[in-house]
């Protein structure tokens, strides 16, 4: 028996309907999560200043190394040398590290204690082709004994603790040479570092003195006097860290989506992907589904009248 032009018809509308409901629930069930990327890493200018924001020796460089301090460095201004691309969701951390330390110089720092940090971003406005004239300062704390002051491209606090967000302190001794990404730093000091002690009460002397001063027993040897170990002043590494004034970016984050606000009188419909309304076209597939069945089952019964 051959179907008639009108029975082909309602049953290609029937498909038709079905595909055209199925086709944006399948759309409506995947959702994409776009991260910022693209960021590079970019190199850091530096310069100290005093306390008038005026230069104090070189002027804008990105030269590294480890620098004898005449005036300990308690400001330090940076900025993105010339000439460099950033995106403008880029953004570059620079912090500033003081230390106190166990000698004036790298070789003798031995363990380090850290006194104070700051960190500052950069981003495309810190450029220095753009025309912005005042740059972000760091200062930390001038160091009144033997000390390490350090400029590096993250923003970890390096003090030994082991949560989030903090490292290893630099220990000369055993070549730990954090911080990560050093861009330059300065030794000097001209005395050792006494940690603060507790006031004690002195005590009272007693009032009461021997008529006569003990000896010690003939048969017991003096006591051999004991000396403090000398500082070493021989360097037990050949060179210092390495420094670079490159400086990677903060990795980025994709955006959060925000939750929809549940309604008083109904639970809230379940989204997929980003504020699709699947209830709207779960309901919309409902009824073409049954348009669909009544116009198949028209075309039977009239295939077998």
């Amino acid at each position: 028996m051959t179907r008639s032009p009108r029975s082909r018809t309602s049953a290609a509308l029937a498909a038709s309907a079905l595909f055209a409901c199925a086709t944006p629930l399948l759309g409506a069930a995947s959702a994409h999560a776009t991260t910022a990327g693209g960021c590079q890493s970019a190199t850091v200018q530096y310069r100290i200043v005093d306390a008038d924001g005026k230069p104090v020796g070189t002027d804008w460089t990105s030269q590294g190394g480890f620098h004898q301090w005449d005036a300990a460095p308690g400001t330090v201004e940076v900025r993105l040398a010339p000439g460099q691309t950033v995106g403008d969701d880029c953004k570059y951390p620079v912090s500033l590290a003081e230390y106190t330390t166990e000698g004036s110089n790298w070789y003798t720092s031995g363990h380090q204690t850290l006194v104070d940090h700051a960190t500052v971003y950069l981003t495309a406005a810190d450029v220095a082709d753009s025309d912005k004239h005042t740059w972000q300062k760091l200062k930390v704390k001038t160091p009144d004994c033997y000390g390490q002051i350090d400029l590096y491209g993250d923003d970890i606090i390096y003090d030994g603790k082991t949560e989030d967000g903090h490292g290893p302190a630099p220990y000369q001794p055993d070549n730990v040479v954090t911080p990560y990404h050093l861009i330059a730093a300065w030794n000097g000091g001209d005395k050792a570092c006494t940690p603060d002690k507790p006031d004690s009460p002195t005590p009272t002397p007693s009032e009461s003195t021997p008529d006569t001063p003990s000896t010690p027993p003939t048969s017991q040897p003096p006591a051999e006097e004991s000396t403090p170990p000398a500082t070493p002043t021989k360097p037990s590494t050949e060179t210092t860290p390495p420094t670079t004034p490159d400086v990677p970016p903060v990795e980025s984050t994709p955006p959060t989506t925000p939750t929809p606000s549940p309604s008083d009188s109904t639970p809230p419909l379940a989204e997929t992907g980003s504020s699709a309304p699947v209830g709207l076209i779960a309901g919309g597939a409902a009824a073409v589904i049954a348009v669909g069945a009544g116009a198949i089952y028209t075309t039977r019964r009239t295939r077998r009248s």
